[in-house]
């Protein structure tokens, strides 16, 4: 155990810091960590960059990825928590895309335009995301039996999936940056404003509220930045 290892006490009192059960404060009868609060700036200043189209997003992001690694491993939200690696690694593949466009896709800024999917495109998004949630809930829902020294009982498996499986289609869909991205962040900001509800993480849930609502700004914005890009 972590707790058995002989470390310098600076490094006790950083992990200590960044533990969930150093709370700071009381919100809706909730305790809420100084690691949730981190991760309440980081999360909004990221997804802020983002709808202004900012490439600076990447590197916050960079950041965001670590901490909510760390806050869902804590809460026992796999799914969530293993998502996080899977999201650094399209950041970095978003920033490429963004920053090196292929010929016919650069702005008069030489960044990435703005695009859309079609209708046919769209089904297949939608059905890859539920066949992910149906075989992913299954496997989170076993992983207890599988590794019972590694993993407790996940919360919500199916959920958490179905989450998992949007968020990862939004993430690559703002990677490619497709006016799409923000139909499906709709969808997962709306369903993790209920699972942080119901694992009590409820700053978070705030934030991901905060997350909806910017969205749909993201939206607008870009779509207006599309038809500017297509008129130039």
């Amino acid at each position: 155990m972590l707790s058995n290892i002989e470390l310098p006490q600076q490094v006790w009192d950083v992990i200590r810091f960044f533990k969930t059960d150093n709370i700071v404060f009381t919100f809706a009868g909730a305790g809420v960590s100084a690691l949730e609060i981190i991760c309440t700036v980081t999360g909004l200043l990221c997804v802020f960059l983002a709808v202004r189209g900012k490439v600076a997003n990447f590197w916050v992001g960079y950041l965001y990825n670590i901490l909510l690694f760390l806050l869902f491993l804590q809460n026992r939200l796999y799914s969530s928590m293993l998502l996080q690696p899977i999201s650094l690694a399209i950041n970095f593949f978003g920033h490429w895309r963004w920053t090196h466009p292929r010929e016919g896709e650069k702005n008069s800024q030489n960044r990435l335009k703005v695009t859309v999917y079609s209708n046919g495109q769209r089904i297949i998004v939608v059905g890859a995301v539920l066949m992910f949630m149906f075989v992913w809930g299954y496997i989170l829902s076993r992983i207890d039996v599988w590794f019972p020294s590694l993993f407790g009982r996940a919360n919500l498996p199916y959920f958490d999936a179905f989450i998992l499986g949007t968020v990862l289609m939004a993430q690559y869909l703002s990677a490619q940056k497709k006016l799409d991205c923000w139909g499906a962040w709709l969808v997962a900001n709306t369903c993790n404003i209920i699972l942080c509800a119901m694992a009590g993480l409820m700053l978070m849930t705030l934030v991901y509220a905060a997350y909806f609502v910017l969205a749909i700004g993201g939206f607008f914005m870009w779509r207006a930045q599309m038809k500017k890009e297509q008129q130039n």
